[in-house]
């Protein structure tokens, strides 16, 4: 009897792990499998004259570590990442805090707030650059009403980081806001009232109330959009393609001329793995820096 019922226990698990096949093999083709691949591909020497996979060693990663305009280019992408990311995360708090207070024309506001991300990065883009244009964009014109400009916005290096920079907080601060905005309306009242019974004014009861609960969801926000932040390319490819020289060209950027403009295949998958892990280890740093700093966790 016992036996029987663990044959049964035994085949349901069997049916179970059997139903969860497909998705297992889903998940190896679409991730592992071509993670794997480009392990394989970057001790290669594919590229537009040889297309084959032949073993060269570590040859690619040697000379990615001699690449000056990868490290600086990384160097780059980070400082655009942790500013737009900063501005980002300031701008969407302010304006979850005016929506959450219920300010008149407050549902009218949140959906205003959110048209930026619902535009194509590309779209977006293409539409920014007509607004920078040096002699036809409105911005300038809108300067030299104060009597200001011509601005160089794409022609000058610190103009197009900047103007990078201003397109990034444009598009993902909505992304912040309604992030921020679910962790303000979930939070409980209790402690709101605690503070009111104090006598706390609004910037006490923000620093010692809100902020301290919203750092849960701060974290996750935070690292959220800097993991995307990581990755901006297509923006750069249009406002700028990287220009003026190499100022606003970043990693992501990087790789995808070496792949896919010079087609040197197994050196750009070097690349993109040096890249991956740095991204990896990056990440997990600030998380634990994040958590040691806002909740006073080490793990």
């Amino acid at each position: 009897m016992a036996s029987t019922h663990h044959l049964g226990k035994i085949k349901m698990l069997s049916s179970k792990h059997f139903f969860l096949l497909p998705a297992l093999l889903t998940l190896v083709a679409i991730i592992l499998f071509p993670l794997l691949f480009t392990v394989r591909v970057s001790f290669s020497s594919w590229d537009v004259f040889q297309s084959g996979l032949d073993f060269i060693g570590g040859s690619n990663y040697v000379r990615v570590f001699e690449d000056e305009r990868f490290w600086q280019s990384l160097q780059r992408l980070s400082l655009l990442s942790i500013i737009s990311v900063s501005l980002q995360y300031t701008l969407g708090f302010a304006l979850a805090l005016a929506v959450w207070k219920q300010v008149r024309g407050g549902r009218l506001l949140r959906v205003l707030f959110l048209i930026p991300m619902m535009t194509t990065p590309v779209v977006m883009s293409v539409i920014w650059r007509t607004v920078f244009h040096e002699s036809l964009g409105p911005v300038n014109d809108i300067l030299s009403a104060f009597g200001v400009g011509p601005v160089p916005w794409l022609s000058s290096a610190t103009g197009a980081f900047i103007s990078v920079l201003i397109v990034e907080v444009w598009q993902w601060t909505p992304f912040m806001f309604l992030l921020l905005l679910a962790g303000l309306v979930s939070l409980p009242k209790e402690p709101y009232l605690a503070a009111a019974i104090d006598g706390a004014g609004t910037w006490r009861t923000f620093w010692q109330v809100t902020f301290p609960l919203m750092a849960p969801i701060t974290i996750g926000a935070l690292i959220i959009r800097l993991i995307e932040a990581s990755k901006i390319m297509d923006t750069v490819y249009v406002l700028t393609s990287g220009g003026p020289g190499t100022a606003t060209e970043t990693s992501s950027y990087y790789i995808y001329i070496r792949g896919l403009r010079d087609f040197q295949i197994g050196y750009s998958a070097a690349l993109s793995l040096v890249y991956l892990v740095i991204m990896i280890i990056s990440l997990t740093i600030i998380a634990k820096l994040l958590l040691r700093t806002l909740v006073g966790k080490d793990e």
